[in-house]
């Protein structure tokens, strides 16, 4: 089914318990509450081999020997494990497996993007989102990191010497965005200046998620000939589906059109890493976080190959 992964097929589960690219604490428990709920027997019942050593133990960067460089929060130790990520989802990548990461907030993936085009230079991102994540060092408002990996993997706003390992790897036609709704007016500026696609909560309601999805792939990758990496933020769902997140935004995806979205990525047989992030246990009441982190593993099973029937 899949033209990029060996056999057979290998679910490489990345684990990474990470907060320090946004303040909310909580998020770095996101990803041990998934595997506490059972995702790796989940893959295993998909027919899929699981590799997963134990969550990511990155080393602590004292925060006081890591003030703010401009406005950007904990720079060092976002470099720190973003970097190690990328070496991480880089190697699983190189061998034909499948990196499963678990945020942590979505600063990580340019981390994980690092990894995927290393091993895979020609691949395309289908970033799923209520935020573009797209601010620079120059136009952040808050400077929390995880509002600007995007800007890193495309090289745009001055350069950050302690993110000199993060190279401009990705191009403006290789991403696409689906679930947009929050958007600074920054950011605006900066997809229309690059000509990014993004396809808002506007063209979900026009469209349909199916025709949406289409659209999607038929700018990023219209042969479907390139690689995927899917990034899946959580807070692209409605608040009502997935109320357990730092940054929830009314008016998003249904439960339906998070999981279609996923199941369509799988169906083309093109996806080489996933990412799902921002589940953050801690916000919400138990029942709240348990539906969460349900949303969380079963988003991962119908991106990778769960079906209805």
């Amino acid at each position: 089914m899949s033209r990029f992964l060996s056999s057979p097929m290998t679910a490489a589960i990345v684990g990474c318990p990470f907060s320090g690219g946004q303040p909310r604490v909580g998020v770095d428990q996101g990803p041990i509450h998934m595997v506490e709920a059972g995702l790796i027997d989940q893959l295993k019942e998909l027919g899929w081999a699981v590799k997963f050593d134990g969550h990511h133990q990155f080393e602590e960067v004292n925060v006081q020997m890591d003030p703010p460089i401009g406005k950007l929060k904990n720079p060092r130790l976002v470099s720190k494990v973003t970097e190690a990520v990328a070496q991480a989802v880089g190697g699983h990548a190189k061998k034909g497996e499948l990196p499963v990461t678990l945020g942590g907030d979505h600063s990580l993936a340019m981390g994980t993007i690092s990894g995927t085009l290393d091993a895979h230079p020609d691949a395309c991102v289908i970033w799923i989102d209520a935020h573009a994540d797209i601010n620079t060092a120059e136009s952040t408002g808050s400077g929390n990191i995880h509002g600007m990996p995007v800007s890193f993997l495309l090289g745009l706003g001055s350069p950050v010497p302690e993110f000199a390992w993060v190279k401009p790897v990705l191009k403006p036609e290789r991403i696409v965005y689906i679930g947009l709704r929050d958007v600074d007016a920054g950011e605006k500026r900066i997809l229309k200046e690059n000509n990014i696609k993004a396809f808002s909560m506007h063209e979900v309601d026009k469209y349909g998620i199916g025709k949406v999805v289409e659209m999607a792939l038929d700018y990023v990758n219209p042969r479907r000939a390139f690689p995927i990496h899917l990034s899946f933020d959580v807070d692209a769902l409605d608040p009502s589906v997935a109320p357990s997140t730092g940054t929830p935004v009314r008016g998003g995806l249904t439960f339906r059109e998070g999981h279609y979205i996923c199941e369509a990525i799988w169906e083309t047989g093109l996806l080489v890493a996933l990412d799902i992030m921002e589940v953050n246990p801690s916000l919400a009441d138990a029942a709240s976080v348990k539906q969460t982190v349900t949303i969380g593993c079963s988003l991962v099973r119908a991106a990778l190959g769960e079906t209805l029937l």
